[in-house]
């Protein structure tokens, strides 16, 4: 994928990202879910590898904050679901292996390492079991949704290059 291909498609994933957020999200106890977060993880992890992944989440969880539409907590959460997919999906080559990336990225291992960060940047003391329930829920919902534009658009060009020049 050339440069310019590669920066037009994240900065699609980011603005779905980021709209998204606004429109579709639901309070999950402590925490909000945004499943359009997760589905745009598990979409970019799949069409554009684990690094431009993890970049999408961060810019989407920074440009979130900055509009006052999230919390700190999409950060932990969204740059590790990000990683574990792209990584799960290169090693397996099956797209169900990048939501389950996902869900245990965000919904299990972000949230646990949300407890500490929370504590240190937001001031928050709550134990583990407060973050998974609303993590994981966010995760299996946006992880569901991502699978399913996926599964609706892998005969289309992006979805027919080699993994290599997706990376």
């Amino acid at each position: 994928m050339n440069r310019t291909l590669l920066l037009t498609t994240m900065a699609v994933f980011i603005a779905i990202g980021t709209l998204g957020s606004q429109f579709l999200w639901f309070p999950t106890g402590i925490a909000k879910a945004y499943p359009v977060q997760h589905a745009v993880n598990v979409m970019a992890a799949v069409t554009l590898g684990p690094i431009p992944a993890v970049i999408i989440a961060f810019i989407i969880g920074l440009l979130r904050n900055l509009l006052g539409l999230g919390t700190l907590l999409a950060f932990p959460g969204g740059m590790i679901g990000a990683l574990l997919a792209g990584y799960l999906y290169r090693w397996t080559k099956k797209m169900v292996f990048a939501g389950v990336g996902e869900i245990i990225g965000t919904g299990i291992i972000g949230a646990l390492l949300s407890v500490p960060y929370a504590k240190l940047l937001m001031g928050t003391s709550v134990g583990a079991l407060a973050f998974l329930p609303g993590f994981l829920i966010s995760s299996v919902a946006g992880a569901i949704i991502g699978l399913l534009i996926l599964s609706r658009v892998k005969n289309t060009s992006i979805m027919r290059q080699p993994a290599s020049q997706r990376s």
